[in-house]
């Protein structure tokens, strides 16, 4: 009896701590400025905590990003911030609706043919904030549906620029880096390997529409830029605050950066792309501070870690090695709840509002950023469903390190069902009841191991997640009690959740984005253009093989 009442109790006091807290006086202050704050929001996709140059420590190979150095010199960096999930769908349905996968029912990725997306009894930022006065513009993946009433146009975005999932699920004419390397859709549809997209073009949307089936890859990122200081322009001259979220291509594979070279050695091409991106976000930069530096705020960060099984076209993910996965074989980066499948770089930057050359180790995630930037446009959520993000306005301004007390990592299609919470971040503290199965540089694959009592690390001193506690330690056992009762409290409270949503993953061959069926791989051009694009491509191919 008494451990049901100890239960009842904690999820009451979990679910307390789920909700929005009231607003202090500080905040209170934050949010009744003048002039409500822009918000730009730029997700990169497959990025290491390694990868950004300010993460590193001296002595370790020059940075390759000085842009996002710069914004964080200028800015704060957060060093112990989380993507909500390990892949790509799951981890922006959170960031977008501030809720775990089994709340929001987006616990897998989506598929080219899928029917649905997330689901629309869910609220997106953007729709809220759109009611809110804001105009609202996104540039680049979306991955949350691509039908219909799915679509990002259909889902608060008032502009929108982009593909409709990753920039490897469709052939190109021209195509990126890969491993293994992927056909180009001329001279016509090969398949090569199970991993290559070669039915259907890789499509560009802007707002419903397909502008180009394939997008030419070596020229999207002078798009994306080119478009973003436009939204951010217009939205000056408009007088309007905005969001604007930039969900970046880089540094998932293909890569495609204009500096490459025909045969670069390891990391060139890598490296070459990061700095592609590193350019991007400081055109994004240079932009916001010429037109309304002062109110607005920039947060960068990443979906996931790097996806290491491409092995020199992954990322970095600095000290976070999970070595007692990799010294089992299998991978220990993305789609796991190892520390380098979700601890990602994580800079934010506000003239005037963030501390300048600062850092915090908040235990935060992207699941915080859906609460946080509503609370500074003073814009309430709705009070239908619950949350699962904390408001980080005290973090960000007041450099107070009230993080989150605990963290929920999602099984992420390594080991596990989809979307089980079986990993469990509380303080300096990790537990792991699940591990193993994701593939490696070299295709090895650790396998699957259910632990019960669960595995438990203390990142404090041991970052690459090499050796467990021993379980007949006080420190072990006092931890272990801890998380089993947030865990049952958490998954107490999402059983109990009226507002939990299921997402449609069925699939269909037409519900796949295609412009003219009538051509190969969807193609849109008329048979005389589509000649002599075939030769043109030609000549950049022959240019490419010979080096000119």
């Amino acid at each position: 009896m008494a451990g049901s009442v100890f239960l009842l109790l904690l999820a009451g006091t979990l679910l307390c701590g789920l909700l929005f807290h009231t607003v202090s006086h500080n905040e209170a202050g934050d949010r009744t400025r003048t002039r409500r704050p822009n918000f730009i929001i730029i997700l990169a996709d497959d990025i290491g905590w390694g990868d950004l140059g300010a993460n590193q420590q001296a002595g370790q190979s020059s940075s390759q990003t000085p842009h996002l150095d710069l914004m964080a010199q200028q800015g704060m960096r957060l060093t112990d911030f989380h993507s909500p999930a390990s892949t790509c769908s799951p981890s922006r349905a959170a960031l977008l609706t501030g809720r775990h996968g089994l709340r929001n029912g987006v616990t897998h990725n989506f598929a080219v043919g899928s029917v649905g997306g997330l689901p629309l009894s869910e609220t997106t930022l953007a729709e809220i904030l759109h009611q809110g006065g804001y105009y609202t513009a996104m540039i680049g993946k979306w991955h949350l549906g691509h039908n219909g009433p799915y679509s990002p146009t259909n889902r608060g975005f008032d502009y929108y620029l982009g593909i409709p999932y990753s920039n490897d699920m469709g052939c190109t004419d021209l195509p990126g880096y890969d491993l293994p390397s992927c056909p180009p859709c001329y001279p016509g549809p090969q398949i090569l390997h199970n991993s290559c997209y070669t039915k259907v073009a890789l499509p560009l949307f802007e707002n419903r529409t397909i502008v180009e089936q394939p997008l030419d890859l070596w020229r999207l990122t002078q798009r994306y830029t080119s478009t973003a200081l436009n939204v951010i322009h217009t939205a000056r001259e408009r007088g309007q605050p905005f969001l604007l979220y930039v969900a970046l291509a880089h540094m998932h594979v293909p890569l495609s950066p204009p500096s490459y070279v025909p045969h670069p050695s390891e990391g060139g091409v890598y490296a070459a792309s990061l700095r592609e991106m590193d350019g991007l976000v400081g055109a994004i930069k240079n932009a916001s501070d010429a037109s309304d530096k002062e109110n607005t705020l920039i947060w960068f960060t990443g979906d996931n870690g790097p996806w290491e099984q491409k092995c020199q076209y992954a990322g970095s993910v600095g000290p976070f090695l999970g070595k007692w996965q990799t010294s089992r074989g299998g991978g220990s980066a993305k789609r796991t709840t190892w520390e380098g499948g979700h601890r990602v770089p994580t800079v934010s930057y506000w003239p005037g509002r963030v501390p300048a050359n600062s850092t915090s180790s908040a235990l935060l995630s992207g699941l915080d950023i859906f609460p946080t930037l509503l609370s500074l446009a003073g814009v309430n959520p709705p009070s239908d469903r619950r949350y699962d993000g904390i408001d980080a306005t005290d973090v960000l301004l007041h450099g107070k390190e009230t993080g989150n007390e605990f963290l929920f990592h999602p099984n992420s299609g390594a080991a596990g069902k989809y979307g089980d919470l079986q990993t469990v971040r509380l303080g300096r503290h990790k537990a792991f009841y699940i591990t193993g199965a994701a593939e490696a540089c070299g295709g090895s694959k650790g396998r699957q191991e259910l632990h019960d009592p669960p595995m438990i690390f203390d990142l404090s001193g041991d970052k690459g997640e090499e050796t467990p506690l021993d379980p007949t330690t006080e420190e072990y056992k006092e931890v272990d009690e801890r998380v089993r009762r947030w865990r049952e409290a958490l998954l107490y409270d999402i059983a109990t959740d009226q507002s939990v949503s299921t997402a449609d993953y069925a699939t269909d061959q037409s519900a796949a984005p295609c412009c003219d069926p009538r051509h190969t791989a969807c193609r849109c051009l008329t048979l005389a253009s589509a000649c002599c694009e075939e030769a043109r491509l030609w000549v950049i191919l022959l240019e490419v093989s010979t080096g000119d």
